[in-house]
């Protein structure tokens, strides 16, 4: 199982960009699907997160700028940055809590895209 992310990049703040997350793999079921950040020397916090029946959760500092979306049928999770700020730069990583066939569930990374918002 691998998750693929991409979208990261440099943007001027109050600008916008999408990230996105393939999971591949022998995948049975996708359950919570998540996007996490995290600065050098930092922890790595929970930005935003949704479940399989569509229920989303957001850090209170993303709320009413980011929306995190997901396509079942494509095993992919989305996220919609929007109003960026130069605080929003950080390395994203995804993550997805997976039950491989015949397996039991396991959470997994995907690598992490930069983000970087100059003011």
């Amino acid at each position: 199982v691998q998750l693929q992310a991409s979208g990261g990049g440099l943007v001027q703040a109050g600008g916008s960009l999408r990230l996105s997350c393939a999971a591949s793999g022998s995948i049975d079921i996708i359950g919570i699907m998540a996007w996490y950040r995290q600065i050098p020397g930092m922890q790595r916090d929970l930005v935003a997160s949704v479940s399989s029946n569509y229920v989303t959760n957001y850090a209170d500092s993303v709320k009413g700028r980011f929306t995190i979306s997901r396509d079942n049928s494509e095993k992919t999770v989305y996220l919609q940055m929007n109003s960026l700020k130069p605080d929003d730069s950080a390395v994203y990583y995804c993550h997805a809590a997976i039950q491989r066939i015949g397996g039991r569930f396991y959470g997994y990374w995907g690598q992490g895209t930069q983000v970087t918002v100059s003011s």
